[in-house]
């Protein structure tokens, strides 16, 4: 897995199954922090994985640089918290010009609290050609706060 650290960029599934690409041997991984224990390759991997985890509270992005332009389905996120409650936002957005430009393909809030709430699982059809760079941005709780991003699952066809 290549990784690095970056800085924030400003604000202006479950199952495993055929087709998924390896993240791990098609992009470059890059965050904005994440916790030792919580790795990023963690959002990768099937089965029952912690996930992935921001090491400091705020607003986090992964992003995924490909090796060579992609073509997309299917974008799955799981995002999990049985902890605290709080209203969670992403914006899930693409880029065919390497990073200069970017298309929201999402933009979304979820509630976490209840017992019923602790778990957002999203499937995105999509049909994008020529992907280079795909950009998750969390805002772990739009109120402010502590609260640290996290990702229990990325997987895309």
């Amino acid at each position: 897995m290549r990784k690095r650290l970056i800085t924030p960029t400003p604000e202006n599934i479950q199952t495993h199954r055929e087709g998924w690409l390896d993240v791990e041997r098609v992009a470059i991984v890059e965050i904005t922090s994440e916790d030792k224990d919580f790795p990023i390759e963690a959002a990768f991997v099937s089965g029952d994985a912690r996930g992935w985890r921001a090491a400091d509270a705020g607003s986090q992005t992964i992003r995924l640089i490909f090796d060579q332009p992609q073509r997309l389905k299917c974008i799955a996120l799981v995002f999990e918290e049985s902890e605290f409650e709080r209203t969670q936002e992403f914006v899930l957005r693409w880029s065919g010009d390497g990073g200069s430009s970017f298309t929201d393909i999402v933009r979304q809030q979820w509630n976490f609290g209840s017992p019923e709430s602790i778990r957002e699982a999203e499937e995105y059809k999509v049909e994008l050609s020529n992907v280079t760079v795909l950009e998750l941005v969390i805002r772990p709780n739009i109120s402010g706060g502590d609260a640290r991003a996290s990702l229990k699952n990325l997987r895309l066809s």
